[in-house]
Formats: structure tokens, sequence, C-alpha cells
């Protein structure tokens, strides 16, 4: 399946993000840093939900490591990224955990809703800008206590990563100069 071009901009993104330390390759180190700055995005967050997605930032991690990295130098391409993460077959579990764990890690109380407060944490954390996190936010149609479902935000994350999609919630939070 061949990836839209919304899907290959998306994920451009998301590697830009990743790398941490911006040396232009993904590194256990990367994920290492970026759990640390969206756990602490959310403080309320009790701390089987910041282990949660802690575990689900290193599974990431390592699963791209298992996947790509051929020659062994223990860190990973943007060519060799955007290859195994539009992949749904060798991909799909691992985003299926990321994408719970950030949703929840959004909902500390546990009701079953994430209110714009922690969601625009969490995003700055990762490294979105401020207005395509409230384009997403507002793609979502939050509700009148300004807060969205815990399982539209995952099912978002979801769709982010598929290489079909295009015209998608996620879409937002690519900078409209790069589409």
């Amino acid at each position: 399946m061949m990836p839209t071009t919304e899907a290959t901009d998306r994920v451009e993104l998301v590697f830009s993000l990743f790398d941490a330390d911006g040396n232009g390759y993904l590194e256990p180190a990367d994920f290492s840093l970026m759990s640390e700055r969206v756990v602490a995005a959310v403080p309320a967050a009790d701390d089987a939900r910041k282990n949660r997605l802690t575990g689900a930032f290193h599974r990431y991690g390592e699963t791209l490591l298992t996947e790509l990295d051929a020659n062994g130098d223990g860190r990973i391409s943007p060519e060799e990224f955007t290859s195994v993460v539009l992949n749904p077959q060798r991909f799909d579990a691992t985003v299926d955990e990321f994408a719970e764990a950030l949703a929840e890690m959004g909902d500390p109380d546990g009701d079953g809703f994430v209110a714009r407060p922690e969601f625009v944490a969490l995003m700055l954390a990762i490294g979105f800008a401020r207005p395509n996190i409230e384009a997403l936010f507002q793609a979502f149609g939050p509700d009148r206590e300004d807060r969205v479902r815990v399982s539209t935000w995952a099912d978002a994350i979801r769709d982010y990563y598929r290489p079909e999609k295009s015209g998608i919630a996620g879409d937002h939070l690519v900078p409209a100069n790069t589409r």
C-alpha cells in the first residue's frame, strides 16, 4: 500500500519531534528524553499511568530498533522510520499500546475524558505547535466541559499512523507550510 502524502508528512513530523536531541536519528536516549518530558506534563496522573506511558515510549523505540536497525548501529534514520511506521503489519501493536497509554495519561481522574489543559500540556511536551494542537482538539468536537473522550484521542493517534489515511483530524498537527 502506497502511503498518502498526508501520512508521509505526519510521520516526518513525528520523527523530527521524537529526535529529542536533534541529531537526525532516533536512538534509545531520544525515547527516554521524550517520555520524561511527556510524563512530567501531567503531574496529577497516577504512577500506573506514568509507568504505562514510559513503557510504551520505550517499547516504541525498541520496536523500531528491532525492526529496522539492520546495520546494528543502534539508531534509526528518517528513511528507516518511515518504512516501518507506515507499515501496519509491523507497527500496529506498538501504535495501539502508545495510543492507549498517551490518551489515558491525559485522563488523570479516570473519568474517560481528556480535558483541554491536559491535552495541550501533553502535546506541547511532545513538541507539537500550540495552534496545531488547538486545531486538533477542536476537530475532536469537545463537549460543553471542553473535554474529549479518551477513546476519541486514542483512535485519532492510530489513524495518524495509517498510511492510507488523509483528511483526518491528525492532519491538523502538520504545519500548513509542509502540506
